[in-house]
């Protein structure tokens, strides 16, 4: 009997072990959120390999990175923070860009109309303007070069509430804790928020362009080489680019 139950516990730990072999674990910067979920699916059909996503805004997932995370791959925002983690040696090579990202501006709330020069956000009707943290988040850095760029930070800075990340940011707006806020397109444009609310697309030359790279960190180089290079390779894939184009990014 004690064998056969040390037979089993065996067999179990194999098989615990296999199925961490046969996983991927991503840090997703949270405006990718939709456009991950989307790649998971792609990859997880073709391969058989699964893909687990750690959603959260770009800076924290940095900070948990080098506070010991075990993540494989840097799913980021921009640039700055894969290439500190690059600077910081966390991970094997230099971050590569897949896409750019945009922003705009949404509202899920009726009577509020959504303009191209933003002068809603002075409307008495616009009380809260939901904005990424720019401390944490890429698309929050973007939203007040926009806002400074029409010359309306300081005349609606009191109205800003700021999510912890693109995520926490479109909860305010769906739920409609605010009445309007800044977003990546990806979002609007994703099934689950298709058709909520109303939305307009900023002009991209009143913001710095979001460039979003990713890279493989030092724990997948380490423990999980082989399929943290698999599904980081599918990112620049044509699969991958014709997903990101359906989420409105911008790929070459």
């Amino acid at each position: 009997m004690k064998q056969i139950l040390l037979s089993v516990v065996f067999l179990l730990r194999m098989l615990y072990a296999t199925a961490q072999e046969n996983k991927v674990t991503v840090a997703v910067a949270a405006n990718m959120q939709y456009a991950a979920n989307k790649l998971k699916e792609k990859f997880e059909q073709e391969t058989g390999i699964k893909i687990e996503i750690i959603l959260g805004s770009s800076g924290k997932l940095t900070q948990q990175i080098m506070e010991g995370a075990p993540y494989d791959i840097f799913i980021s925002a921009d640039t700055k923070y894969p290439s500190e983690l690059y600077k910081n040696k966390f991970t094997s090579d230099t971050p590569r860009v897949y896409a750019k990202g945009l922003l705009v501006l949404w509202t899920n709330k009726e009577g509020i109309d959504p303009s191209k020069d933003l002068t809603v956000l002075l409307s008495g009707s616009v009380k809260k303007i939901a904005v990424a943290n720019p401390q944490t988040a890429p698309y929050g850095v973007a939203a007040e070069e926009i806002l400074k760029h029409y010359n309306l930070y300081e005349k609606v800075k009191s109205k800003l509430v700021f999510g912890e990340s693109i995520s926490q940011t479109n909860q305010f707006i769906i739920s409609q804790s605010a009445d309007i806020g800044f977003t990546a397109k990806s979002v609007v444009l994703s099934d689950e928020m298709k058709g909520k609310g109303k939305w307009i697309d900023i002009d991209s030359k009143s913001y710095s362009p979001i460039a979003q790279a990713a890279v493989i960190l030092k724990h997948g180089v380490e423990t999980n080489k082989t399929l943290s290079e698999k599904f980081y390779n599918y990112l620049y894939s044509k699969t991958a680019k014709d997903i990101f184009r359906q989420f409105g990014y911008i790929v070459k």
